[in-house]
């Protein structure tokens, strides 16, 4: 799969595709639907498969601190992507330049000139350009006079609702990862390199690997069971994502993740957290032996849950 960065990048060679458009924040069951039609158009048309997404997400632009948590960062949503059979990724960076085109120079820099859209796929909700002014309906009309088609993709539903970006943040947030599971078509997890932190853990009887998120916001909060993939080997443990209110710190989201029975140095690998089940809550404690008492009782209940 090919990644562009910008319309800057885009060579004559990349002219000529199917293409559609979004954030595809988690690259969900709903997603895969659009991208298996993208994939259908491609072989029919005998063009490269094209998707366009944003960086940052247009929200994230407009107001970092109140913007949903991402379920996948940007590499992890080009793996998937990848693994969903897509051939190109245009990456347009979101920014004051590009909020202020309006719909109909959007069609005109990104879909004509830039790529030569010969049909494109978008989802039944789709709006774009300055004020959010354009929609399905435009890109019809524009289609006709610049000779290329458009379809909407239908609804995906599970359970009789609809399956979005959205509702997978709230399923997660209820800890539910079963139906977390069905929505996404895999279990939900999250990869990141493992950091030196504050070594807090250490003193506390409970070594942690500190996973790097790089996302504003942390889709979950709390105490979980969890499984590690690492070296194709899978490795049971508990993991604690917040804020650490117990701790003096940054006031920034981290993930922190032990794994039981495991001695090896892994600081600076990659790691894929998976996660299977809520254990609580985070809470502030009120002194260190206090927390280090409730984290004996986590890896406790994650030992019984394994079977360790």
């Amino acid at each position: 799969m090919e990644l562009v960065r910008g319309l800057h990048n885009l060579r004559p060679r990349h002219r000529g595709c199917v293409a559609t458009i979004g954030n595809f924040d988690g690259v969900h069951a709903g997603h895969q639907a659009i991208l298996k039609r993208l994939r259908a158009h491609s072989v029919r048309l005998g063009l490269p498969g094209c998707v366009v997404i944003f960086e940052p997400q247009p929200r994230e632009y407009f107001a970092p601190q109140a913007a949903p948590p991402r379920l996948t960062r940007l590499r992890d949503k080009l793996a998937l992507l990848e693994g969903q059979g897509v051939d190109r990724v245009l990456c347009l960076a979101f920014n004051h330049r590009l909020r202020e085109l309006s719909a109909e120079q959007f069609v005109q820099q990104v879909l004509i000139e830039g790529l030569g859209v010969k049909h494109l796929e978008v989802g039944d909700d789709f709006r774009f350009g300055c004020d959010r002014s354009g929609d399905f309906a435009f890109l019809k009309k524009s289609g006709e006079r610049h000779d290329f088609t458009v379809e909407a993709a239908n609804t995906v539903a599970e359970s009789g609702d609809r399956i979005s970006s959205t509702r997978l943040r709230e399923v997660l947030a209820e800890g539910d990862f079963p139906l977390a599971e069905r929505l996404l078509g895999r279990p939900f997890s999250i990869t990141g390199r493992v950091l030196h932190g504050q070594k807090l853990g250490r003193q506390l009887g409970a070594p942690t690997a500190n996973v790097q998120l790089k996302r504003l916001h942390a889709p979950l909060k709390g105490v979980y069971l969890v499984s590690v993939e690492l070296d194709g080997i899978t490795h049971k443990g508990a993991a604690n994502i917040g804020t650490r209110p117990s701790v003096e710190g940054d006031g920034q989201a981290h993930l922190e993740v032990h794994l039981l029975d495991f001695h090896g140095d892994i600081y600076g690998r990659r790691i894929t957290v998976v996660f299977h089940e809520k254990l609580r809550d985070e809470k502030r404690f009120d002194s260190l032996d206090d927390l280090k008492f409730a984290i004996q009782e986590d890896f406790a209940a994650a030992r019984a849950h394994w079977g360790l």
